[in-house]
């Protein structure tokens, strides 16, 4: 059974990831990312902190080949102990 999505394949998609600035979590998601998209653009990653400087927000825009490979990055981005949350 094929999933639907709303997507056309390959696409560019951005993934939001946030966590605790207390370490480099810029390169902690590259990392993670890299492992599904091997060719990954680093001038395609932006951070934010937030308002008070507590959290670090990174923003990754890749480009999607498949739900699947979202899916897998989304799951190792949760999976990590210090990332808060993946979008």
């Amino acid at each position: 059974m094929s999933e639907e999505t709303l997507f056309e394949f390959p696409c560019a998609f951005p993934i939001k990831a946030m966590g605790k600035n207390e370490i480099e979590i810029d390169i902690l998601v590259i990392e993670i990312i890299r492992r599904h998209v091997p060719d990954i653009n680093e001038t395609h990653i932006k951070t934010r902190p937030s308002k008070d400087g507590k959290f670090i927000a990174v923003t990754a825009t890749i480009t999607a080949h498949s739900k699947q490979q979202l899916d897998a990055i989304y799951q190792d981005l949760t999976d990590h102990p210090l990332i808060l949350f993946a979008l």
